[in-house]
């Protein structure tokens, strides 16, 4: 039976692309259709269309890339791993025609992911933009400003006004992502809920909170110090005074093929060599 499969492959790495080359025509040789990211820049939402498979051939920011590609698409996405870790690859690149394979025959496990909803209401503006995520949405200070500051009010209610570099609103996905670096938890990817992280802090209060999924996180920006707000490394607005930015659940889910249960601690025991400790 043909399949609809896309290769959504990082145009900076060549091992990427060549292996896209060739894997591309063994898929054609077995009958299926294949696109290649590259051949539709100009019309992204076309190359995502009907696809059967999305495969992301690059690291885990590829998958990120590919997950807002298909913009709440219920395609799954299979990462073929040509970058680090890989937090969010199933198979390396050696194994990217046999896994490829493998799914289409449907000999696969799929994990659902969480994601974040962000709404970006600026004041002067009038203007609202609406996005998913993921990882993370942030809001941190502009490389020109200082600290800012912003009120935060969960499910309606003030919670305190914080005065950092930025505060990281994330998934348990998201929590071995840059929630790690502000020395955020480690968050089973399977569990559900919304953490919000601190970065530098200027305040005695510097702990992570950890949130049932339901909640609605409501930021506001205080002062003249400008902030900029991103979702998955994507810039989406500058904010100036009494904007506010709104993360709850998305109504979206991120579908990524596996090939048996995945341990997120795997990749934890090869970046620290705790397996030889």
């Amino acid at each position: 039976m043909m399949s609809q499969v896309g290769l959504y492959v990082h145009e900076f790495r060549p091992e990427a692309i060549a292996n896209s080359v060739e894997l591309a025509q063994l898929l054609e040789e077995k009958g299926h259709s294949v696109r290649q990211s590259n051949d539709s820049k100009e019309d992204p939402s076309r190359f995502v269309d009907d696809l059967d498979l999305l495969v992301s051939m690059g690291g885990d920011g590829s998958i990120l890339r590919a997950i807002n590609l298909l913009d709440g698409r219920p395609t799954p996405v299979l990462g073929i791993n040509f970058g680090q870790l890989g937090y969010l690859t199933a198979a390396e690149p050696a194994e990217a025609f046999d896994s490829v394979i493998r799914t289409l025959d449907g000999d696969y496990d799929l994990e659902e992911r969480m994601m974040i909803k962000v709404r970006v209401e600026r004041q002067k503006e009038q203007s609202t933009i609406e996005d998913h995520a993921l990882n993370e949405i942030v809001l941190e200070r502009t490389a020109a400003s200082q600290t800012v500051r912003m009120n935060v009010s969960m499910d309606g209610s003030f919670f305190t006004s914080y005065a950092a570099d930025g505060l990281i609103i994330s998934t348990p996905t998201g929590s071995t992502a840059y929630a790690f670096s502000a020395r955020g938890p480690i968050v089973d990817a399977s569990h559900h809920s919304i953490q919000l992280t601190p970065v530098s802090p200027h305040m005695l209060f510097d702990r992570t909170l950890v949130l049932a999924p339901s909640t609605e996180l409501d930021l506001q920006v205080l002062g003249d110090r400008m902030a900029t707000c991103t979702a998955d490394g994507r810039e989406l607005s500058v904010l100036g005074k009494d904007d506010r930015v709104v993360c709850t659940r998305s109504d979206r889910i991120a579908r990524l093929v596996t090939f048996g249960k995945r341990n997120f601690l795997d990749p934890l025991k090869t970046k620290f060599g705790l397996e030889d400790r």
